[in-house]
């Protein structure tokens, strides 16, 4: 079975109290787990599943575990994830590390180096270590891969992406960010979304070289779509009115020393 979901009309007939497929290829599947969570910050968690491995990317803080663990268990059963995606060590992404090693403690916590070091002060520092830095592909037992992209400085020196080479999905951590208090999974309006990403980019990114220098990153690239952890989901129609975001994008240090420039 071949089947990439229609990120234009799914919004029609979806309940965001439930896990949605956002793409299925072949054994290859991409849930949005949620979360519910009525405010600007609104976290996405998602889940791929391949087979029999499943894989949550930024499974969010521990406030929220128990919501995203009975989501995830409409899918299979939490022992079942076989590894954590973690972007970056914020405890909106990370805290609830500790909660998914105490239901599996053989898990594989996939993050850079500079990430890893940190995540013991959660609580656990035994645990399956995969340095996206010393091999930037993952491999499922089915020949479907993952590519990681580093992003330094967006907003953590050791940030990075992963791109799902089956579905053409990027999961872009906190670039692309939006704070939004009336969350819509899709974006529907890319102009008006700029305003929601600028209340997070220009504060919280590092600069216009760190945004640019990303962006060189993905040139020849085929992205179907743009999964951040904050904010709406970008469709293929707007990825170019994404990328050109980065590379116009003046922020963080640009702002604070322009006299540098």
């Amino acid at each position: 079975m071949q089947h990439l979901i229609n990120l234009e009309t799914i919004e029609q007939n979806i309940d965001t109290t439930e896990p949605i497929l956002l793409s299925h290829i072949d054994t290859h599947k991409i849930y949005w787990l949620g979360i519910d969570e009525d405010t600007a910050f609104r976290c996405n968690v998602y889940m791929i599943e391949d087979n029999d491995e499943y894989i949550i990317i930024d499974p969010g803080s521990r406030e929220y575990h128990q919501q995203v663990k009975q989501r995830v268990e409409k899918i299979v059963p939490a022992q079942k994830i076989s590894a954590l995606i973690l972007c970056h060590q914020d405890p909106d992404v990370a805290a609830s590390v500790i909660d998914w090693l105490d239901i599996n403690p053989d898990l594989t916590i996939i993050t850079s180096a500079r990430v890893n070091v940190l995540l013991p002060h959660y609580g656990k520092s035994e645990y399956n270590f995969y340095d996206i830095a010393t091999n930037n592909i993952w491999e499922f037992k089915s020949g479907y891969k993952l590519e990681f992209i580093e992003a330094p400085f967006l907003h953590f020196s050791g940030a990075f992406t992963v791109y799902d080479i089956t579905s053409s999905f990027l999961f872009s951590g906190d670039i692309w960010a939006a704070l939004d208090t009336q969350w819509s999974l899709i974006v529907k309006d890319f102009d008006y979304h700029i305003t929601l990403m600028d209340l997070f980019h220009i504060d919280y990114m590092a600069s216009n070289k760190a945004t640019r220098g990303f962006a060189q990153k993905l040139e020849g690239k085929k992205i179907e779509a743009i999964l951040p952890q904050h904010g709406s989901i970008i469709d293929k129609n707007n990825i170019q009115n994404a990328i050109d975001y980065l590379i116009d994008l003046q922020c963080g240090l640009d702002l604070i020393y322009p006299e540098l420039d």
